[in-house]
């Protein structure tokens, strides 16, 4: 994810620095790979009524931006906010996708047989490899009947294999027999 912040009428602090790239690892870990460009804009507005700060914070996704704006008057409990905004605007914006984009499994592109290479429960992914050595990305959410938990590098797994912003996607992922 690429990260750009700026300072309008206001040099950027260390702590703001510091919370920005905080907030930034968090959308991160909730939101793998969905946010492409984090854009933060620190402004100074000291005539304003509602504050000295206004902070905007506009994140590119796939086929869309979403930009979250609050003023106030101090910079950090404004990141706070912003970012949790942003936060629950991409939970909504993927839930809808999931509701119009789901392709039933018998309709998924390829099925396949496969062998768990890597698995980051902390961040909620995996990876899975196929006979022919291609890596394949997988979400937590993609797990039918099993979690991550219940996995192991390793393990065999049958998946529909899709395409992702990044590469090839499993759409579905089942345990192996």
């Amino acid at each position: 994810m690429e990260l750009q912040i700026e300072g309008r009428n206001v040099d950027i602090r260390n702590s703001w620095q510091e919370k920005i790239n905080e907030e930034k690892e968090r959308l991160g870990r909730h939101h793998p790979g969905l946010v492409h460009h984090l854009r933060v804009a620190i402004e100074e507005t000291a005539g304003h009524k509602s504050g000295g700060f206004e902070v905007r914070v506009v994140a590119s996704v796939p086929n869309d931006t979403l930009v979250v704006t609050r003023k106030g008057e101090s910079v950090r409990p404004l990141l706070v906010e912003a970012f949790d905004t942003l936060g629950l605007l991409l939970k909504e914006l993927q839930r809808k996708r999931r509701q119009t984009g789901k392709v039933p499994e018998e309709v998924a592109v390829t099925h396949l047989a496969g062998t768990v290479k890597s698995l980051f429960p902390e961040e909620a992914y995996g990876f899975i490899v196929t006979p022919d050595g291609e890596e394949v990305y997988f979400h937590e959410h993609a797990l039918k009947d099993l979690t991550l938990e219940q996995l192991a590098e390793g393990a065999a797994v049958h998946f529909g294999l899709g395409e992702g912003d990044k590469g090839p996607t499993a759409a579905w992922v089942r345990a192996g027999k």
